[in-house]
């Protein structure tokens, strides 16, 4: 009994939903920093008031992913928390660009990030649930595909209500312009419908069906018995590893504080006139509570606890496989670039492009509706790309092909420095876009192989861990290093992009990619579930 194939309209089917998370979620990261300014955010706190997103996914992610793993109902395991992650984040998306004070949208982005994460996790683990290993990168181009897609829609919106509808994109000092507020309300019902079409035309195996798929796949492979049991952490391992973060994380905490004191203790005179950003006590703070959740899985362990979700994801982090761990490395700096653009491509372009700082001028907010519509390109190409990497990941090492398209998103990102004309930057669009296309496919393809199918969610929430870490410390750093060594000029956050984006493409081409084709042969009819190809 092996996964049976899918066809074109399943595949398209079960992607669908990911149209409208990402209309979503470029919403966010395209106007997001816009409405923070509007609201008087000044462009050095536009990191830290961005911490609030990665912090949801680090949390929401892993949490969704086991419970989804646990589940089975009358929807399935995967479509309830995709119905319930677009309710919620439908509703956020009506009221974020109404909110009065730069407190309450930062508020909101917390909730709308959650919510999209509540969504968005499972929808990875389903590609994994329902694909055999050969199709996966073409389940994962296709989510790609629509990535793309959806955010160039939303890219175009705040233009559309401009230029086509006529609506003015400025607004009073601490308003949210017109178009912006549109533009938010047509991407939560958008999000909501595509959810819905995913959940209602689409259908999942039943755990017993995987435990079968897997026993076979096993077999096929000529691996002897069950599958292998996780590794369990010890409780010593536990207390020692927690006991080593949370001292680093106190000890720097405690560095940030005397280098920020006024005078400055004389063991510590080497700094000189080096300003140290206050926001550097979230990153000690994040290594502490690592050491915290250790330390609590350690007690956990020595109390004799094994049926317990937070024991159990926390042991799920320290057994990674190989190839996960490997790809760590690679996420890391790949969505540190990104997450460096979304920070900063608005004042970035609007200050060296157009020579605007000032948010409430029609200057910067043409600027901010041009870097929307580049948005769309760069999105548009990633829609395109990832349909020729469905027949490239046939012809050549998916490894290289992603190292490729990283080291082309390198040069897109190089190129906004040397463009000085705002109306090329499309140019530089068409290489981050192929870069962008391959972050959210590759690695999803590679993983979804290498991890043991019952704990697919998991593992799939865990690996956000790896998209969420860099984020928050380029929350933490990208403000202090543009004002400590670059002036505090935006533009060069997307030259450490570039550097970013280089490093993440050498890290791949030591990932172990275990590729199995022994589920090529087609199961019997009767072992068909529900929606397989005929």
């Amino acid at each position: 009994m092996r996964k049976p194939a899918m066809n074109f309209a399943q595949i398209w089917n079960m992607s669908f939903g990911f149209l409208g998370i990402q209309i979503g979620f470029d919403l966010q990261s395209s106007n997001v920093s816009r409405i923070f300014q509007t609201l008087g955010a000044d462009v050095s706190s536009l990191a830290i008031l961005w911490i609030a997103a990665p912090m949801t996914g680090l949390l929401v992610q892993p949490i969704i992913g086991h419970f989804s793993d646990k589940t089975w109902g009358p929807l399935g395991r995967r479509r309830p928390y995709f119905l319930a992650g677009a309710l919620l984040a439908s509703l956020a998306l009506f009221i974020m660009p109404n909110s009065p004070t730069l407190w309450m949208a930062a508020g909101m982005l917390w909730i709308m990030d959650a919510s999209l994460n509540i969504t968005m996790e499972p929808f990875r683990a389903f590609v994994g649930d329902n694909l055999p290993n050969r199709q996966r990168t073409m389940g994962y181009a296709m989510q790609s595909f629509f990535i793309g897609l959806g955010a160039a829609i939303a890219g175009l919106l705040p233009m559309f209500f401009t230029k086509i509808v006529g609506l003015s994109n400025t607004a009073p000092p601490g308003e949210i312009p017109i178009t912006v507020q549109l533009a938010f309300y047509v991407g939560g019902a958008a999000l909501l419908a595509a959810v819905l079409w995913t959940v209602v035309t689409s259908k999942e195996y039943s755990p017993d069906d995987l435990a079968r798929f897997a026993a076979a796949r096993r077999k096929a492979l000529g691996l002897d018995g069950d599958a292998p049991v996780t590794k369990q952490r010890t409780a010593a391992a536990f207390f020692n590893g927690g006991l080593i973060w949370l001292v680093v994380g106190l000890a720097f905490g405690a560095f940030v504080h005397f280098a920020r004191a006024e005078p400055r203790p004389d063991i510590l005179s080497f700094l000189g006139t080096l300003d140290i950003a206050k926001d550097l006590y979230v990153l000690a703070g994040l290594i502490a509570v690592f050491g915290i959740i250790q330390l609590i899985a350690g007690l956990m362990r020595k109390g004799g606890s094994k049926e317990n979700g937070y024991l159990e994801v926390v042991n799920d982090l320290f057994d990674m496989p190989t190839t996960m761990r490997q790809l760590a490395v690679v996420q890391f700096f790949a969505w540190f670039a990104m997450f460096a653009m979304w920070i900063y491509g608005t004042p970035a372009v609007a200050e060296y492009h157009y020579a605007a700082t000032d948010p409430t001028t029609v200057e910067y907010q043409d600027a901010a509706d041009w870097w929307a519509l580049l948005g769309s390109i760069r999105n548009g190409m990633a829609a395109a790309a990832a349909l020729g990497f469905i027949w490239l990941a046939t012809k050549m090492d998916r490894r290289r092909l992603h190292a490729m398209n990283l080291l082309i998103g390198a040069v897109g990102f190089v190129s906004m420095m040397l463009i000085r004309d705002g109306s090329m930057l499309w140019v530089s669009m068409i290489g981050v876009g192929i870069a962008w296309a391959s972050i959210v496919s590759l690695p999803y393809a590679i993983l979804a192989g290498s991890v043991p199918p019952a704990k697919m969610g998991v593992y799939m929430g865990i690996f956000n861990i790896f998209i969420v870490v860099p984020q928050l410390i380029a929350a933490t750093l990208l403000g202090f290093l543009l004002t400590t060594f670059f002036d505090g000029k935006p533009i060069w956050a997307l030259m450490i992009s570039a550097g970013s984006f280089t490093l993440a493409a050498i890290a791949t081409l030591f990932v172990k990619d275990v590729i199995d084709d022994v589920a090529d042969a087609e199961p019997a009819p009767e072992h068909r579930p529900q929606g397989a190809a005929p």
